[in-house]
């Protein structure tokens, strides 16, 4: 029995399950920036803030990402590297608790109830850096290669789901216009992340560490066991055992390079998958959608929609999203993550031109069949985000690089994807106000612009192994081969039987 193309074993179980449970990291996330966009419109925060205006709530949003690049460069790979991917997880998480208890607890004066607000955004940040690579990272060491797309989109998945649970709790605040509700509505909203956060750090020490970070710290031992964890019933112990000595080949072939995380910049192989990297997440805030995600009710009034209905409007579209995500879970593994970009930006640029015509043809609401149109293409948007950069820019920059500057990599590519989100969450509020709908063409054109640069220089990684990369980008160390590694184990035990494995990492040997 299948699902997907992947059995119902023990192993799919457990793999679906705790990737699920990961993508609570990016659920609390995306419930963060989903909520946000009520929370600024909130007459309790405006309040606060003795009503902020445009540029000063573009501050508050774009802060954010400050955090994020910060722990980007500096904290996410260094965590991820040194504690393991789900200890790096549970510390991010508890960093994001901190940030968002600051903002919750925003009071005084204006500059100090701001003061409280901006630091705890970027420590929020700091800590969301942290998640965002450790998850997807995790994700996509412990999946088989040839459904390692579907278990990282979850990761997505699971953002998305934050981000409509954001929306609907901001529309449900609205019905809370008593005169306690119309003050503190926002900070209740803000503290609702605190209930997944805590399931996500009580279940964490239940899992096994990454089985390639286990044997780049050599626990060889833990490392076969996490891998039958994870493959029992849907691989025999000789392709278990194959995997093994595959990831020992990659970790040992690295090692002997001497190449350290400065190479990523030196090594044409290593800076051929950095730039790729960083190049899809810079390219996947500025399509636009970090842009829809925040400012997406705002969107919505200048359509035509009062404030209530424009937060519902927010929520339908985010919930439509979660079933987009879905879909994208189980194709990118069929058609690949090259199609999936290209398709996806050109649904985006196409509802963009949508927006930024219609508006133009029929200024000042004139016309409702077109503000309903620029509606339903807001939506088709969010299907081509969905299917494209949204998952797949994840999907793609954690699974192209070396175990040993896999998180290194991640992190400094989504620093890159951090100064995008800065940079449209400052313009979009001053474009919107000074430009209008012809904001959008900008947009369009970096969508259009994407379809070729993915189409002529990203190779297809569908269906390889992490450790198999190396055939698209090129070797670390071309005098080195990793066949050659295993070799001179296996001559060792050549008179102990056909069946034992040897380890490159410390010299030991398995048996069946």
């Amino acid at each position: 029995m299948q699902m997907g193309g992947t059995r119902f074993t023990k192993a799919s179980q457990r793999l679906h399950s705790f990737c699920l449970f990961l993508a609570l990291g990016s659920f609390i996330w995306g419930y963060n920036v989903g909520v946000l966009a009520s929370v600024l419109v909130h007459p309790g925060f405006k309040k606060t803030l003795h009503r902020p205006d445009a540029s000063l709530s573009g501050l508050i949003t774009a802060i954010y990402y400050l955090g994020t690049f910060t722990s980007y460069l500096f904290f996410a790979h260094p965590a991820a590297d040194k504690l393991g991917r789900r200890h790096a997880a549970s510390v991010g998480m508890g960093v994001t608790c901190v940030g968002q208890a600051l903002q919750v607890g925003a009071t005084g004066s204006a500059a100090q109830a701001l003061g409280m607000v901006i630091v705890g955004r970027i420590i929020a940040g700091v800590g969301t850096g942290i998640i965002s690579t450790s998850v997807p990272l995790y994700q996509s060491e412990i999946a088989p290669s040839k459904h390692r797309g579907r278990f990282v989109v979850m990761n997505h998945i699971g953002f998305i789901a934050g981000l409509a649970s954001g929306f609907w709790v901001g529309y449900g605040v609205t019905f809370w216009d008593s005169e306690r509700g119309l003050q503190v509505a926002w900070r209740y909203s803000l503290s609702v992340s605190f209930v997944p956060a805590f399931f996500f750090l009580v279940g964490l020490p239940f899992m096994h560490d990454s089985p390639r970070w286990l044997v780049e710290h050599g626990k060889i031992d833990e490392a076969f066991t996490t891998l039958q964890y994870y493959r029992e019933g849907y691989y025999t112990s000789d392709e278990i055992y194959d995997e093994l000595d595959d990831i020992e080949r990659s970790v040992a072939s690295f090692r002997v390079t001497g190449l350290v995380w400065t190479s990523m910049f030196a090594d044409r192989s290593l800076f051929a998958r950095m730039w790729r990297s960083a190049l899809l997440q810079f390219l996947a805030q500025m399509c636009g959608a970090t842009a829809m995600k925040y400012y997406l009710p705002a969107l919505f009034r200048a359509l035509g929609l009062s404030h209530r209905v424009s937060l519902l409007a927010g929520g339908i579209e985010s919930t439509l999203k979660i079933g987009c995500n879905v879909l994208e879970m189980f194709i990118i593994d069929r058609v690949g993550r090259r199609l999936t970009l290209v398709i996806g930006a050109v649904i985006m640029a196409f509802s963009l031109l949508i927006n930024g015509t219609l508006p133009l043809i029929y200024p000042n609401n004139s016309n409702t069949a077109a503000d309903y149109a620029c509606v339903v293409f807001v939506f088709i948007y969010s299907l081509g985000y969905s299917m494209g950069f949204g998952p797949a820019a994840w999907v793609y920059g954690s699974e192209i690089f070396p175990t040993a500057v896999r998180a290194r990599g991640l992190s400094f590519a989504a620093s890159c994807g951090a100064i995008g989100s800065i940079i449209v969450t400052q313009i979009w509020p001053i474009g919107i106000a000074a430009l209008g709908s012809k904001i959008y063409f900008f947009f369009i054109i970096i969508n259009l612009v994407s379809v070729p640069i993915i189409y002529i220089f990203f190779p297809e990684t569908k269906g390889r192994a992490l450790e198999d990369m190396d055939v698209l980008f090129g070797g670390h160390d071309p005098c080195v081969s990793s066949e050659h590694l295993l070799a001179d184990g296996e001559d060792e035990d050549d008179d102990q039987g056909p069946r034992r494995r040897g380890s490159p990492i410390d010299g030991g040997f398995w048996r069946d």
